[in-house]
């Protein structure tokens, strides 16, 4: 289920289900990772105060969750955590600053990016072991644009977010480029017996 909520208050899109975060909170957790990126960058002096209307119980569920950081429609860094290992507002704190200043991919933001910098922030739901008889079967199982998937396999691992499916709309081509990421050859989601796993995410975005 992917929810994206516009920064200015546009249409919040989901599925439901237990757990799911607010529109209230949405904002607040892009709200927080934007004034600890900027504090960083020597920008802001503090966090914001949450708002009246966020439920705190929410917002300290252990949750996995990616803050994924844009620039002008292009990725300029993404990282997160695939597990529930801390409270939801530390998560978004932590990822936040290794999504602007540690993903190896991308040189550490600087402050004159931060003003068309847009951030979105993804909440896990846990992950789920897809069982499959045969690598033949996978592209029939996942579900475009709402299933994220993991990939483990011969110490490799790797991972794409629902979202990413925007990108590469067919199975195969995404399984493909998945095995790519995670070091492996682009076919061996076919041959080798790989562990995969699927979650779904709740995404807020800044418009």
């Amino acid at each position: 289920m992917v929810q994206k909520l516009d920064k200015t208050g546009g249409e919040v899109m989901g599925d439901g289900g237990r757990g799911l975060i607010g529109g209230e909170e949405g904002l607040f957790l892009l709200a927080l990772a934007r004034a600890v990126i900027a504090e960083r960058l020597g920008l802001a002096t503090g966090e914001p105060p949450l708002p009246p209307g966020c439920d705190p119980a929410l917002l300290g569920q252990r949750r996995g969750v990616f803050v994924t950081l844009k620039l002008r429609g292009r990725l300029r860094g993404c990282i997160g955590s695939l597990s529930p290992q801390q409270p939801l507002l530390e998560g978004v704190r932590q990822n936040a600053l290794n999504a602007a200043f540690h993903d190896p991919r991308f040189p550490p933001l600087d402050a004159a990016e931060l003003t068309e910098l847009r951030i979105e922030v993804s909440i896990l739901t846990p992950l789920r072991p897809l069982d499959y008889a045969d690598g033949s079967e996978l592209p029939s199982l996942l579900r475009p644009g709402r299933d994220g998937v993991l990939l483990e396999g011969g110490g490799f691992s790797a991972t794409f977010l629902p979202q990413v499916w925007e990108q590469l709309p067919d199975p195969v081509a995404f399984l493909g480029h998945l095995c790519l990421k995670a070091g492996l050859p682009a076919e061996a989601w076919r041959h080798e017996r790989l562990q995969v796993k699927t979650y779904q995410v709740q995404s807020f975005s800044e418009s």
